[in-house]
């Protein structure tokens, strides 16, 4: 392959990873697996339910944890569920043996964060979740514990996805202030940028007919399982409780609970440029904000359809009730450099499910009707 550009590696470049043997599988990528920044990971064959939580750390393996930690073995290949409140290790299909110089990161999918399923990528010796260390070479695995829906996954389920970083790829503030200054990243008069630029929530609402006004969803407790590779299949007041505006802009977040929320700036990205939604600073309220934090270039980007796309925001509150106000900062976005245009970008396929989007759940549920 050509020489690895500095940057967040684009799609034409993922390819080209996989065809020198830095990306290994045994089974081509599938129609849609490669994105214009990222790779959808595919689950295996074999999952392992856990007793707990791990990280292999310095010179440990995954296999070797499993051992000592496995309850008991699951063959996904006919599918199988995994249940809310448990943690599983399952197999991936990709393995990985970067080239000095590469690293990577994962996040899950935006469709896998929508339905409070929380999934993290490990790796052989790895000392964090989702960071893939410079030049790796070995097996990926993900970390799944369903939250509040009981899922249905199969070998080639893709809940998380990667991203393949070479040198120095965010923007610093300076640089970040001077493209928000041209491109407007993300639509606010008063931006706040400090590693990263600020997203609020919106607590206004969104007209859902009726004279209604929807500030989000709250997620039912005890419903019917989701098969994650089904799209538009259940209906919304199974799996939701609509969230009507109050006139106040005020939510209070009940601890346990899951909400989908929406920002109230639109988010654009550029098409030389790849974004993330940062962790949420526990100094500013007891939540946390976004599961799934890759956006990817072309998102919101007008010459794709996508002027006007909101951040759906995933929300669960800490340990105790917490009130959220409209307007309310709840995460920051860091913009990264491309190595080089991707040559496609969102929304310009019909793999993009979340373009132009407004307050909007998971692909999974009926698009028919806020209330269905």
């Amino acid at each position: 392959m050509t020489a690895i550009l500095p940057g967040i590696q684009p799609a034409q470049s993922i390819r080209e990873l996989a065809a020198a043997g830095f990306i290994e599988s045994p089974a081509p990528f599938t129609e849609g697996q490669v994105q214009p920044a990222s790779l959808d990971l595919r689950l295996g064959r074999r999952a392992w339910r856990v007793r707990a939580s791990f990280l292999p750390g310095r010179g440990g393996v995954v296999a070797r944890r499993l051992e000592e930690l496995a309850l008991h073995e699951i063959d996904l290949t006919p599918g199988a569920v995994l249940e809310t409140g448990c943690v599983y290790i399952a197999e991936i299909i990709e393995a990985l043996a970067l080239p000095r110089g590469l690293s990577a990161a994962a996040n899950p999918k935006s469709s896998t964060g929508r339905i409070d399923v929380f999934t993290r990528v490990i790796t052989d010796h790895a000392r964090a979740f989702d960071a893939i260390a410079d030049g790796y070479t070995g097996a990926l695995f993900a970390e799944i514990s369903p939250r509040t829906f009981p899922v249905l996954v199969r070998t080639g389920s893709r809940l998380s996805q990667i991203r393949f970083r070479a040198g120095e790829t965010r923007l610093p503030d300076a640089e970040l202030a001077a493209l928000q200054s041209r491109e407007t990243v993300v639509a606010s008069t008063d931006a706040s940028i400090h590693g990263g630029v600020a997203v609020s929530v919106d607590l206004a609402g969104f007209a859902a007919g009726g004279g209604q006004r929807l500030i989000g969803y709250r997620a039912k407790r005890h419903t019917g399982l989701v098969d994650v590779d089904r799209v538009d299949a259940y209906p919304v007041r199974d799996f939701w409780e609509p969230l009507e505006a109050d006139g106040r802009g005020q939510l209070i977040l009940d601890p346990g609970q899951f909400y989908i929320l929406a920002s109230k700036e639109s988010v654009h990205v550029p098409p030389d440029y790849a974004a993330e939604m940062v962790p949420f600073d526990p100094l500013m309220g007891e939540f946390r904000v976004h599961y799934a934090g890759f956006f990817d270039p072309g998102f919101g980007h007008a010459g794709t359809g996508g002027a006007g796309a909101r951040a759906v925001l995933e929300v669960r509150s800490r340990d105790v009730p917490f009130l959220i106000e409209d307007g309310q900062i709840v995460g920051r976005l860091v913009y990264e450099r491309m190595a080089q245009r991707p040559e496609t970008l969102y929304g310009t396929d019909a793999g993009s499910s979340y373009q132009a989007q407004g307050l909007k759940l998971s692909k999974h549920f009926h698009a028919r009707a806020p209330l269905d």
